[in-house]
C-alpha cells in the first residue's frame, strides 16, 4: 500500500448499532403481540426490517435473541443501586424486578423463554445463563451490605438470593399474587436480619 493511501473500514461482520436494537426490540414487541405462539427467527427479520441472514450473523437461535433482549431490558429496568443502605438498595433491585417484569413485552418474553427452555435444552441453559446474571446483580448489593456490616459475615447470600426470586418466579408464573412495590418493601424486610 502507498504511504498515502488509507485503508478502507471494515464493514463486514460488524453490528450496525441501530439494526442490533432494532432486532431486540422486534423480538420483545413480537413476543408481547404473540399471545403464546411461536415468535420465529423469520418473523423477527421481518419486524426488523433486515434479512433472516443478519440475525443468524449475530445470534445462533432465537433463544439467544430473546436473551440478549431480556439481558439488556434488564439491565435497563432494573439498576444496581448503591445508596449507602443495604435496605434501601433491596428494596429498589425487588421493586425493579417486580415492574420490569409485568412490562408486556417483558412478561411474555420471559413466559415464553419458561415455556419453551421446557422442551429445549439449548434454551434452558439460555435461561439459567440469564438467571445467574440477575443472580449475581443482587450478589453484589448483599455483598456491599456485609462488606458495611449491615449483614453477619456468615450470612447465607445465596439463600437470601433465592428467597427474593423464589417469591418473585413462583408469583410470575402462577400469578397467585402481586409483584407490587409494596410486596417489594416487605420481601425485602423479611430478607433482611
Amino acid at each position: 500500500m502507498e504511504p498515502n493511501e488509507t485503508e478502507r473500514p471494515h464493514t463486514g461482520r460488524r453490528r450496525n448499532e441501530a439494526t442490533h436494537r432494532a432486532i431486540l426490540d422486534a423480538a420483545l414487541r413480537l413476543l408481547a403481540e404473540s399471545a403464546g405462539a411461536p415468535v420465529t427467527i423469520d418473523a423477527i427479520a421481518r419486524a426488523a426490517g433486515v434479512g433472516k441472514q443478519t440475525v443468524y450473523r449475530w445470534w445462533p437461535s432465537k433463544g439467544a435473541v430473546l436473551l440478549e433482549a431480556l439481558t439488556d431490558r434488564s439491565a435497563l429496568e432494573v439498576p444496581q443501586p448503591d445508596s449507602g443502605s443495604l435496605r434501601t438498595d433491596l428494596r429498589a433491585i425487588i421493586s425493579s424486578t417486580f415492574a420490569g417484569a409485568q412490562h408486556s413485552s417483558t412478561a411474555s418474553a420471559l413466559r415464553t423463554l419458561v415455556r419453551e427452555a421446557a422442551q429445549d435444552p439449548h434454551l434452558a441453559e439460555l435461561l439459567q445463563t440469564f438467571t445467574a446474571q440477575r443472580r449475581a446483580s443482587v450478589r453484589e448489593v448483599l455483598e456491599r451490605g456485609q462488606q458495611r456490616g449491615e449483614l453477619p459475615a456468615d450470612a447465607d447470600l445465596d439463600l437470601m438470593i433465592d428467597q427474593f426470586y423464589g417469591v418473585f418466579w413462583y408469583r410470575f408464573i402462577l400469578g397467585h399474587g402481586p409483584l407490587d412495590r409494596e410486596t417489594a418493601e416487605r420481601l425485602a424486610d423479611s430478607i433482611l436480619p
